[in-house]
């Protein structure tokens, strides 16, 4: 008697589920209030507002989800709102340091007043370019410079006459000339030799000259060094003016800068420096508007050049800013990230100033928020050290990579690292998290709130209400036309099976916004709202454009090129499914496998693994199948059958499990010699127990055999059988539930073997039982009477 496998059909009802909304208060979405915020992630909501509010060190936040479930936008809407609520923004300046040069130093302000202090400062230096060259030509200057100069002068000829009177008795003359005092000798009379006299000299007398000339020049020794003292003397009372002239007219400009910045002891300091500085060089102030006059010089000298030292690099400026900054940074290099040291190309050769110095993503994020996706991060050498040492240090250290890339430089900066105050967000998957988690200390101790995205909510009535006032807010947002309640519904429908399952919804937010652009593109200019008409050709638009593989493989299935029987009944052969995927799109086909058994204890030979075109979880399967066979039906006795199973016109690689059941099947078929319904494809994984186990990719899997079914002609018996468990992730095209609800094709759901095999064979478990055990025990007796005659 025939087994009944109805009791294992499924329903029409059962295939999809259509979301009622009956029961919401609205005709379209122009209805609805629109929705602030993330629908179905209140985990990872929870956590990232946690994160946000925490101040301690190593709170940063690692955002984990697959792209598109809106954690990108969401992340940066919540920043924003905290970011609102902050004001303890600075700006920076970096100066010279004029004690060491090669380490400017920065300087902090609070926010706007950074701007003004170089103001200030420009204005300051500019007119000091200007008044000092005005004091230093002015009449005051002139006469205490000449006041100075006259005393010292009748100093130095008071000791020439004394001098004089020293060198008149041994018959020379000291007279001062344009080169110093020149030694001249005297005449019997007393008066001056003349040059003419000199040249004609003897060279007796000449010799005798010299010789009294070196006598007297040992004895002027000490008139020398005190000629030479009053004159370091002039000089000292003359840069003595100088300084003095040159504080009073600093001290005066600057007065007004120290009393507004007092309460800011670094720039105190800074001025201190600076003014004490300029009276060191306060030549370069006289002689400003003087000019190099080299005629060898390559490149003209800057006459402002050396004022740059007294220049503010505004560094960070705040001024404008309102709440913390919030930084997304989508190039994350070092230098984007640390900042950088900009190199000018001067006769050949790479230098930089203080004024050179450019801020990172670091430094404008400070005292708010910075964004990294883990992706751009990663793919810049440095870049993740970078960031590592600046969240360990709580300090923005700005420094070059010229000894790793192997750049020449001769003139390279140390500036003063930055006092770093921020929370880093980093965007990315759940893979990466677990790696950096496992295998990155640091990561553990810096990144210790993780705010999950799921990529699936539930179904409830609260989230679909909630859905409907997110499509809302796109069509106001994005100016689209409002969505219809029927339309609503369609979109509902597209997300669960988006998510694969009834009760659930998908976060996959970008798949499901694309419908919402398309439909209404797709929409009649003359229609109000978007139909449900308008989604649906929305979405068979969107597996058009990407079903040119799955419609080329259909055509084989047609023309006879890739084999497969879906009407008879056949001994060890079988209809699997399996899924392909090109991009955002996948679909399933279905795979004929069989199954060849003879005399032998080699056990099951997997012809993918023997040519190593199957995966690992592919061999578990078989694997998996091969135990429960084992258990089944060798304790009593060894199995003496040796059964070789493949994928037919497979050429790529084989992987996954969910073939293990029907892999299972066709070798019992083979063992047995029971033939199988060719009509009925089927899938499931199979546990050493002999349950069915769920599996993947269902809604693709039923589609594909049951378009292969419908291009070559519905019969009314075909169908799949899936297992049990995977019901509740059915949400069927409409095609399917329409041929289905005729009775033209037939979805079956089991949760062991023994009830597939019923479906498949129309035997029961009893009539199978024997039929497998006579089969065993056939291959069992050619083995016996093998090693009989071998024995003989």
């Amino acid at each position: 008697m025939p087994v009944d496998i109805s009791k294992w059909r499924l329903e029409p009802r059962d295939l999809k589920l259509k979301y009622n909304m009956d029961d919401f208060d609205f005709k379209s979405t122009q209805d609805l209030k629109p929705l602030k915020g993330i629908i179905g992630q209140e985990r990872a909501a929870e956590a990232l507002n946690f994160g946000l509010k925490m101040k301690a060190k190593g709170y940063n936040i690692f955002v984990a989800g697959i792209s598109g479930t809106g954690r990108s936008s969401y992340t940066y809407s919540m920043v924003s709102k905290v970011a609102q609520t902050k004001k303890n923004n600075k700006d920076y300046v970096y100066v010279y340091n004029f004690k060491n040069p090669d380490e400017p130093k920065a300087i902090s302000f609070q926010a706007g007043e950074a701007k003004h202090f170089q103001k200030d400062m420009d204005t300051v230096v500019d007119k000091l370019y200007e008044e000092i060259p005005k004091v230093f030509t002015s009449r005051e200057y002139e006469l205490r410079n000449n006041e100075i100069a006259q005393k010292y002068e009748r100093m130095g000829q008071n000791l020439i006459e004394e001098l004089n009177e020293f060198a008149k008795d041994r018959g020379f003359f000291f007279q001062q000339g344009n080169q110093g005092l020149l030694t001249i000798p005297l005449k019997e009379d007393g008066s001056l030799m003349s040059d003419e006299e000199y040249n004609g000299l003897s060279e007796d007398e000449f010799a005798r000259l010299r010789e009294k000339s070196q006598d007297l020049n040992k004895e002027v020794t000490e008139y020398m060094n005190r000629m030479r003292n009053l004159e370091q003397k002039l000089r000292e009372k003359i840069i003595e003016l100088d300084r003095k002239t040159g504080e009073r007219v600093i001290s005066f400009f600057f007065d007004d800068i120290v009393e507004k910045y007092s309460s800011n002891e670094k720039v105190i300091l800074h001025i201190n420096d600076l003014k004490e500085d300029m009276v060191e060089h306060i030549n370069k102030f006289k002689g400003q508007q003087k000019t190099s006059a080299n005629p060898f010089s390559i490149q003209k000298e800057d006459p402002k050049k050396f004022f740059e030292r007294y220049k503010v690099n505004l560094f960070i400026d705040n001024s404008d800013r309102i709440g913390a900054p919030i930084v997304n940074e989508t190039n994350p290099t070092y230098y984007n990230l640390t900042g950088m040291m900009e190199y000018k190309n001067e006769m050949g050769f790479l230098t930089t100033s203080f004024m050179d110095i450019k801020p990172g993503a670091l430094h404008k994020a400070n005292g708010g928020f910075l964004i990294l996706n883990v992706k751009d991060l990663f793919s810049h050498q440095f870049a993740w050290e970078g960031l590592k040492r600046s969240l360990k240090t709580n300090k923005v250290t700005i420094e070059t990579l010229n000894k790793q890339y192997g750049y020449i430089v001769t003139a390279t900066l140390k500036p003063e690292p930055i006092d770093m105050d921020l929370k880093v967000i980093l965007i990315g998957d759940y893979y990466t998290y677990s790696v950096l988690f496992s295998y990155d200390e640091d990561f553990r101790k810096l990144f210790r709130i993780m705010a999950d995205f799921d990529v699936e909510m539930q179904r409830s009535s609260e989230n679909v209400y909630k859905f409907a006032r997110s499509i809302a807010t796109q069509c106001e947002e994005k100016g689209l036309k409002h969505f219809s309640k029927e339309a609503v519904e369609k979109v509902v429908e597209y997300s669960s099976r988006l998510a694969d399952s009834k009760d659930k919804l998908s976060s996959r937010y970008n798949q499901l916004v694309e419908i919402l652009y398309e439909a209404d593109a797709l929409s009649d200019e003359t229609s109000v709202f978007v139909t449900a008409q308008d989604v649906q050709r929305a979405i068979n638009a969107k597996r058009y454009r990407n079903n040119k593989y799955e419609e080329k493989l259909n055509e084989m299935y047609e023309d006879g090129t890739l084999l497969i029987d879906i009407d008879g009944e056949k001994i060890g052969q079988i209809n699997g499914l399996a899924v392909m995927g090109t991009g955002e799109y996948s679909f399933g086909k279905p795979a004929r496998i069989t199954a060849s058994s003879y005399k032998g204890k080699a056990g099951i030979i997997n012809v993918e693994r023997e040519v190593r075109r199957s995966g690992s979880s592919h061999d578990k399967g078989v694997l998996i199948l091969s135990g429960y066979i084992g258990e089944k039906y060798a304790k009593e006795t060894t199995l003496s059958v040796t059964t070789s199973i493949t994928f037919e016109q497979n050429y790529s690689g084989i992987d996954g499990d969910s073939a293990s059941s029907t892999e299972l099947y066709v070798i019992l078929s083979s063992i047995a010699q029971i033939p199988v319904k060719q009509y009925i494809a089927v899938t499931g994984s199979i546990s050493q127990k002999g349950e069915i186990q769920p599996i993947g990719g269902v809604n693709e899997k039923i589609e594909g055999f049951f378009d292969v079914c419908m291009l070559k002609g519905l019969t009314g018996n075909q169908g799949v059988i899936i297992p049990k468990q995977n019901v509740k992730n059915l949400m069927l095209k409409d095609e399917v539930v329409e041929a289905v609800q005729k009775g033209e094709f037939h979805i079956y759901s089991i949760s062991n073997v023994e009830e597939g095999l019923e479906i498949l064979t129309g035997l029961s478990h009893d009539e199978i039982e024997e039929k497998i055990h006579e089969g065993l025990k056939y291959y069992e007796e050619k083995e016996e009477a093998k090693d009989s005659e071998d024995e003989e």
